[in-house]
């Protein structure tokens, strides 16, 4: 996700003003807090996108205590629900520093165990993990998309799960294609033009 070419929130800006505010979700008994700010991904409220895949994995992951990473954070929505609720260490990774602040102050107000860090992708992921998820940047263009999907599959242990979100309209059926070499990918849900996908690590072992 490098390149003066991406804008909005895949640059950081210096220069950005800050207008802080707090956004709350509620899922099974927990009230979330996120602190978000001027120049990160769905700034006044929870993305719909994001909220439909996080329920949609909620439903189906039954498994606790697990090592989960959230490629393209944000401000930690997705991987801080998810570390809370599955009783889990999180990973969560972002290129723009703010969102990425923002993300470890999230962290630590909703007492998640994990870390935040800036990593283009995985370039500074060195682990593997039983869940990757991701709302992927479709703005920045579909080779980054593709990277981040493809991508997950080295960071997945074997029987690894990638979780995604792609708008019907966004080109979800050629992105599925592009994955069945590697993946087990299934339509999990559907809403609104929304399509959840589960992509499960083909062991080619």
């Amino acid at each position: 996700m490098k390149g003066d070419f991406l804008e909005h929130y895949f640059t950081n800006n210096a220069n950005l003003e800050s207008k802080m505010r707090v956004i709350t979700y509620e899922n099974n008994g927990h009230v979330f807090t996120f602190s978000s700010d001027l120049g990160v991904f769905s700034k006044n409220r929870i993305d719909y996108g994001s909220k439909v895949l996080l329920e949609t994995i909620l439903k189906n992951e039954k498994r606790k205590n697990i090592k989960i990473l959230d490629v393209g954070c944000g401000y930690g929505f997705l991987g801080i629900v998810l570390g809370k609720e599955l009783d889990s260490v999180v990973t969560m990774v972002d290129v723009n520093k703010r969102a990425l602040h923002l993300c470890e102050k999230n962290r630590k107000e909703n007492k998640v165990n994990g870390e935040c860090f800036i990593s283009d992708a995985y370039e500074k992921v060195s682990d593997t993990y039983d869940l990757v998820v991701t709302n992927p940047p479709i703005r920045a263009g579909k080779e980054v998309v593709l990277r981040i999907l493809q991508g997950a599959y080295k960071h997945l242990k074997n029987e690894g799960l990638l979780w995604f979100v792609i708008r019907k309209d966004q080109g979800a059926k050629s992105i599925i294609k592009s994955l069945e070499t590697t993946y087990k990918v299934e339509i999990i849900e559907k809403e609104k033009g929304f399509y959840i996908m589960c992509a499960k690590k083909i062991d080619t072992t």
